[in-house]
């Protein structure tokens, strides 16, 4: 939870978006730099997954960390449309390393003390904690804005990520029990594993829009700034939802399957009623569709790592991981074309294709 914290505690996150804005870039063209990120990530995605599995997940960890601070090195010293374009696929490439390793090594070294039951658990107070954090980035930002502007932001950042990744290097990583598999490549069992088991064919596309949903984050800055808050004011403007989000991941874990495709359908029609009401109440219904959105996303996270087994958990969960990036696309088309309103409609058409796959799964468990 220490890694999860710290590795949040990032100046840039809630004002990075603003940076986009006040360089002179455009909503069309901050979607166009959501868009290459994500398809940074959904290229190495599962790439990245496998080379955990066969190399090390605490090491791809520590890598991720690493390549996100060269990302905001070079948002830093440069900003622009094509430097933050060359910053995001760094970041991605970091991204995908740390998406599937670090489900896996948190599973599985809780599994080799007799505590995978717990993971729904530690995953939902780890996303918690990745909240929670952003009370003192928010006014980290805030002040190192007002003492530096975006320049000591940025460093600030890079520190923080570079921590992150020296506190990484401390994490246990048991050694993994070979597997009847064990000469094909990770990447190509990883695939087949994911495609051969009926359970997982299921789980994994509805866990992956379930995913892809919350792409929406980035835009949380936005939401505030087009309703009229000012930068310095933008962080704490957001902080209600990251804190409703936190008490919803950390529940996540002990809500009943059945139950998930209920709160993602009251989350969508809470987005509705964001859409089209005035800025106090706008960032309230937000904050209650991101309770409710990230109790569902840590349950299914939950009840996806529960179907894996063997020897290449990081490089499945990569696989939903890609298909994440691949649902993340269209969370910035539907920013890009209708705001809020457009992403509310995509969260509600999310609701019955994602409970095919919760069901199948939960009736599976």
């Amino acid at each position: 939870m220490g890694w999860a914290a710290l590795s949040e505690l990032v100046p840039y996150y809630p004002l990075y978006a603003l940076l986009f804005l006040d360089t002179g870039l455009s909503d069309a063209q901050i979607s166009v730099l959501f868009a290459i990120w994500s398809v940074t990530a959904l290229v190495t995605e599962v790439p990245a997954g496998a080379l955990a599995d066969a190399w090390s997940r605490r090491g791809a960890v520590v890598l991720a960390s690493v390549l996100q601070a060269l990302a905001f090195v070079v948002w830093t010293v440069a900003p622009g449309f094509w430097v933050f374009a060359a910053g995001f696929v760094i970041w991605g490439v970091g991204g995908a390393f740390v998406s599937g390793a670090s489900e896996a090594l948190v599973h599985d070294e809780l599994a080799a003390v007799g505590a995978a039951g717990s993971f729904g658990r530690v995953y939902g107070w780890m996303t918690s904690a990745e909240l929670l954090v952003q009370v003192p980035t928010a006014f980290a930002a805030s002040a190192l804005y007002a003492l530096g502007g975006y320049e000591l932001v940025g460093w600030a950042s890079v520190g923080a990520c570079l921590a992150a990744a020296a506190l990484a290097t401390r994490f246990p990583e048991a050694p993994r029990l070979p597997d009847d598999d064990e000469d094909a490549p990770p990447l190509r069992a990883g695939v087949v594993e994911a495609l051969r088991r009926p359970a997982l064919r299921l789980a994994v596309p509805a866990i992956a829009l379930i995913g892809g949903l919350d792409a929406v984050e980035e835009y949380f800055p936005v939401l505030a700034a087009d309703r009229g808050v000012p930068p310095t004011a933008v962080p704490f403007a957001v902080l209600g939802i990251a804190l409703a989000g936190a008490a919803g991941a950390a529940l996540g874990g002990r809500l009943p399957p059945q139950m998930l495709q209920v709160l993602l359908g009251a989350a969508g029609g809470c987005l509705v009623v964001a859409a089209v009401s005035p800025a106090v109440v706008a960032l309230v219904m937000t904050a209650v569709f991101y309770a409710l959105y990230l109790a569902v996303l840590v349950a299914a996270e939950a009840q996806l790592q529960a179907r894996i087994t063997g020897p290449y958990r990081a490089t499945l969960t990569s696989v939903a991981g890609l298909g994440i990036e691949l649902a993340a696309l269209l969370v910035f088309a539907a920013w890009a074309l209708g705001g809020v309103a457009a992403t509310a409609v995509l969260v509600l058409a999310v609701v019955p294709v994602a409970a095919i796959g919760l069901r199948a799964t939960a009736e599976r468990r």
